[in-house]
């Protein structure tokens, strides 16, 4: 199905421009807000939009003071903080490259990613939850650094240790002739050169560094925003990740392009996102299935005002139905959204609308964002052509080339199927499927089932070795507390509701699942 291009619609196609606009647009509106430090040295922080610029600006006069290039490339591994937009965009004022770092990355991991990138600067987080990663780094792997490290003090007030310069030490290095060839390159920087490159946390395999230019990043999260009906008296609770396409595209740069306040959380729990929304009556709330799942389920729910929430936006491979339904009911959320999308598409190929009926939001992601077209490939692989589609994997053409076909279409790896309407419904993974008895299993279609039992909060299921079968599945499930669930009893509700084929032969309860940056389960972790 195919969209129109959404360029025509965009005021701005670089970042530092649409800064810009929002410190024009929106001076003495308010940006950020970052309350999280009560415990440490870091003050509560809330910047207007006129505000912020000045801060993004400091940030990118500060790295062309410390010798950074246009076209360079900057690492951010840092949790959410205000720190992190102002330095991402700060990076985008200075010409260069933007290279965010999973959270959850070893040293090993961060360093490995750091030098395949080539970052000639490294923004990085202090002591957090027991762990300081500037630390860390400088003591295991200080020759293999760049230049420039940026410690982001976030619970200390410690002096940064030898080999890295403090976030208020490092924006002190910002002169007037630094500012002005910052403002020179942010009004030089084209929408078609690379605005980030962003690595696949993946499921299988080694990660991949996914290059998108402006132009590509900011179609999609203009698509995106518009789409939720952003305004300037909306205030975003950001839960996901920075670093991660649903934090940035989907966060941090619609709130840049139609003036949203931006509510920063590090760590997530139920109580602290609730506390949050009830304190500074957020409107906007995406995240991944998990997430509202623990709300709904969570028993302090009634003790939160949660009536300010308008729009909730949600997406995965696979997105249980009852938890749209339940958001719906039990919330009164007014919109829900279901939408999909992958990092080779910068987050964006489909999206549910709030128009749609209850029905297509919760059995679909909807149609194609506009800018972005989509179809059904060999085995019924969603196929995705378009503005948001990646120019390619970094320093890999062979998997680019597997991944981009010679007409353009990113072939997904995903399983789906498109209905007379166009909207788009993820059935699998490919990789997911297994054949047991000769038939082909959906391990989605039994995991949705699954989801309506009583007391089951979320469910894996993957297929296991069988020598009468080939292949039968095993259903990997987390509970609610005080549920009185056993394996008899999920195989049982299972017949009930779905073909022998597809009935799981085994079921191992589990505390929690292992999971990928965007909440998706690893699987492979699991069989």
């Amino acid at each position: 199905m195919a969209q129109t291009s959404v360029l025509a619609s965009l005021p701005t196609i670089t970042t530092p421009a649409a800064l810009h606009h929002a410190a024009e647009s929106w001076t003495d509106g308010i940006a950020i807000v970052d309350r999280q430090w009560h415990d440490s040295s870091q003050p509560n922080v809330e910047l207007t939009w006129g505000q912020f610029r000045d801060a993004v600006r400091a940030f990118a006069a500060a790295l062309v003071a410390s010798g950074i290039e246009a076209g360079d490339r900057v690492a951010i591994w840092s949790p959410n903080s205000f720190h992190w937009p102002i330095a991402a965009l700060g990076v985008h004022h200075a010409g260069a490259t933007l290279v965010p770092l999973n959270t959850r990355y070893t040293t090993g991991e961060a360093i490995e990613i750091i030098e395949r990138s080539g970052a000639r600067g490294l923004v990085v987080s202090g002591e957090f939850l027991g762990t300081d990663h500037t630390a860390q780094l400088l003591d295991e792997h200080r020759d293999r650094l760049p230049g420039l490290v940026v410690r982001v003090p976030l619970t200390s007030d410690a002096p940064a240790p030898d080999g890295a310069v403090d976030w208020h030490d490092f924006l002190d290095r910002a002169t007037d002739d630094a500012l002005a060839e910052a403002d020179r390159r942010a009004h030089a920087v084209s929408p078609d050169d690379l605005s980030d490159i962003l690595f696949t946390s993946g499921t299988t395999g080694k990660s991949k560094g996914v290059m998108a230019t402006h132009r590509q990043t900011l179609s999609g999260s203009h698509a995106w925003g518009a789409n939720g009906g952003l305004n300037p008296s909306d205030r975003y609770l950001m839960v996901n990740p920075y670093f991660h396409t649903f934090g940035y595209k989907a966060g941090i740069l619609p709130s840049v392009l139609f003036g949203v306040t931006m509510l920063p959380l590090a760590v997530y729990s139920p109580s602290d996102a609730m506390k949050l929304v009830s304190d500074e009556r957020a409107t906007v709330f995406p995240g991944a299935p998990t997430i509202f799942q623990t709300i709904l389920d969570d028993p302090k729910r009634a003790e939160f005002d949660l009536s300010s929430l308008r729009l909730v936006v949600t997406g995965a491979s696979i997105v249980p139905v009852v938890l749209v339904e339940r958001l719906q009911s039990e919330l009164g959320i007014e919109t829900v959204i279901t939408a999909y999308g992958l990092t080779e598409a910068s987050g964006f190929v489909s999206t549910c609308t709030p128009d749609d009926d209850d029905e297509t939001v919760a059995n679909t992601c909807g149609r194609a964002f506009e800018g972005m077209e989509i179809k059904l490939g060999e085995n019924g692989e969603v196929l995705a052509r378009g503005d948001m589609v990646m120019v390619g994997y970094l320093d890999d053409p062979e998997a680019t080339a597997a991944t981009i076909d010679a007409d353009g279409w990113l072939h997904t790896g995903d399983i789906g199927t498109i209905d007379e309407n166009g909207n788009l419904k993820i059935t699998d993974r490919l990789k997911d499927m297994y054949i047991c008895g000769g038939f082909n299993v959906y391990p989605a279609e039994v995991e949705q089932t699954l989801a309506r039992l009583d007391g089951v909060t979320e469910s894996a299921v993957v297929g296991v070795p069988d020598d009468r079968l080939g292949e039968v599945g095993r259903a990997y499930i987390t509970v609610r507390d005080g549920a009185d669930l056993t394996e008899e009893k999920v195989i049982a509700f299972a017949k009930e509701h779905l073909a022998n084929f597809k009935v799981p032969r085994s079921v191992v309860f589990v505390d929690a699942f292992p999971r990928n940056a965007s909440g998706k389960i690893l699987k492979r972790e699991l069989a």
